[in-house]
């Protein structure tokens, strides 16, 4: 039961800092036991790795999307640009479906 820092994103993830200190248990100099207690939390005004990449995901999904409307919206002749953009759009959206998936699945595990 060692105790460790934490950081508290303000998407509600966290994740571990700085060691800070050892418990009784272990005997071994600079060796930890494995069991992590909390020492310190550290709020964090921005959102974790995962749910920064998810919002710049979204965004390049909605720009594309905007993108595919005004084009359609205006006749367009780029036929090659548009079926470009669909294929563009479907791989946004299963990178963001994975990207929500691996989130979710960290959040289980550690809930």
């Amino acid at each position: 039961m060692c105790f460790y820092n934490q950081k508290r994103f303000a998407c509600g993830d966290w994740n571990w800092t700085s060691f800070a200190q050892q418990c009784n248990y272990e005997y071994r100099t600079g060796e930890t036991c494995g069991m992590r207690l909390v020492n310190v939390t550290e709020f964090e005004s921005t959102q974790c790795r995962l749910c920064e990449k998810i919002e710049i995901k979204f965004r390049r999904l909605s720009a594309e999307m905007e993108r595919l409307d005004r084009w359609r919206r205006e006749g367009g002749t780029l036929v090659a640009s548009m079926a470009r953009s669909q294929k563009l759009i479907m791989e946004l959206e299963k990178e963001i479906r994975q990207l929500q998936f691996e989130r979710d699945n960290k959040r289980r595990a550690l809930g």
